[in-house]
């Protein structure tokens, strides 16, 4: 059992505590505010820790909410998941993820969450918890990651069985391969063996690994200009960057490494400085990144649109609302889900923010607009409650 992230880490008012027995877990989580509060709960995403919401917590906390930040399975110093290729995945499936969230809740003393807000593989967490038990997470704000919804039920009897409904089939991945120059979907390569190690023991280094991860998929690479692709064809997918359609030779770490930021550029970075990015390292550097990828395997197999289609047809009905960056091209990486959200899959979907002046990482980028979205959103559904019932 670790202990929990050293104080020396964290900005003033949040805490870092370690909770026992959650779903299986020994659970890390971030916290700020008064526990008595309603709860607002930070889910992150990959390559991320509870620490990525650092420049937030205590904003929403003095707003009158009780925050907090878990380390989700497979990452940081939560224990009680293993990490091995050769293991179970069945784990990181994406009904056990609320699972973990649901155990939270009660293991904090808490029935019902304020809101429930998740970034990258963080924001499909989110969703899920808000789709599948909205008496307990009351709202929901998805970032990055649009949610479309689970995947419906093929109609009529089927002449043969339906094929895993994931990456790894209709040969997208094929597809892709045939192109000049020939290229490969990042979570088809995310799902391979070879992965971990490739960026665990990235010969650039860890920490410049994480550096040039973070920098190409931010507003600081000035290439990422987004914009809606026509189709799930591999021709579309390919005028994404070298982040999410990948050369087919390369692993990430080299894809990457081309675009290391200069010492410049490092120097100017004010929302990622070298203390902070330290601690990406350190708790990578420990854990490597097997627990992150499980859930792409996941994806890939099948597994997770197979767990989901319980919950086909439904909606998320409770208030929901979307935030990513302007320069974020995961908004569009899956064409039609960013229009699916809007649509059909949110019923009461309040705003769909594209933050200027923010890439992938909109919550570390630029956490003032991320905190004042946030906060209208949540306004608009009255003020704070406390379990007492009180009004702050």
């Amino acid at each position: 059992m670790h202990d929990p992230l050293d104080a020396a880490h964290l900005p003033p008012g949040v805490r870092a505590r370690l909770l026992r027995h959650v779903n299986g877990l020994d659970m890390h989580l971030l916290e700020a505010g008064e526990a008595g509060r309603p709860l607002l709960l930070l889910l992150h995403g990959f390559p991320e820790l509870a620490f990525s919401w650092r420049h937030v917590m205590v904003p929403l906390a003095e707003a009158g909410y009780h925050v907090v930040a878990p380390d989700q399975r497979g990452y940081g110093r939560t224990t009680g998941w293993t990490a091995s290729f050769d293991g179970e995945i069945q784990s990181f499936g994406p009904l056990n993820y609320v699972r973990d969230a649901l155990a939270l809740v009660a293991a904090l003393g808490h029935t019902e969450v304020a809101s429930v807000i998740g970034h990258d593989f963080g924001s499909p967490v989110a969703g899920n918890c808000a789709i599948s038990r909205p008496d307990v997470f009351r709202s929901v704000a998805l970032m990055s990651a649009p949610y479309g919804g689970p995947r419906p039920w093929p109609r009529g009897e089927q002449p043969q069985p339906e094929a895993a409904a994931g990456l790894a089939s209709g040969g997208m991945n094929e597809a892709l391969g045939r192109l000049d120059p020939p290229r490969k979907h990042y979570q088809w390569y995310y799902s391979t063996r070879e992965a971990n190690e490739n960026m665990w023991h990235a010969r650039q280094g860890l920490a410049n690994f994480i550096r040039a991860y973070y920098h190409h998929k931010s507003a600081d690479w000035a290439a990422n200009t987004p914009f809606r692709l026509s189709a799930w064809t591999a021709s579309e997918l390919a005028r994404m960057p070298t982040y999410y359609i990948m050369p087919a030779g390369l692993g990430m770490a080299e894809t990457v490494a081309a675009e290391m930021p200069g010492a410049a550029e490092v120097a100017a970075n004010g929302w990622l400085p070298e203390k902070d990015l330290a601690v990406y390292a350190m708790e990578y550097g420990r854990t490597g990144f097997q627990g992150g990828l499980q859930s792409y395997r996941c994806t890939t197999s099948g597994l997770a649109a197979a767990e989901m289609r319980l919950f086909a047809g439904r909606r998320i009905e409770v208030p929901s609302c979307y935030i990513a960056g302007a320069s974020d091209w995961g908004v569009y990486q899956k064409p039609g889900d960013f229009e699916a959200m809007q649509a059909t899959a949110c019923a009461d979907l309040r705003g769909a923010h594209l933050v200027p002046g923010a890439g992938h990482w909109v919550q570390q980028e630029q956490p003032e607009a991320t905190v004042g979205l946030l906060l209208d959103f949540l306004r608009g559904q009255g003020a704070p409650r406390r379990r007492d019932g009180r009004s702050d």
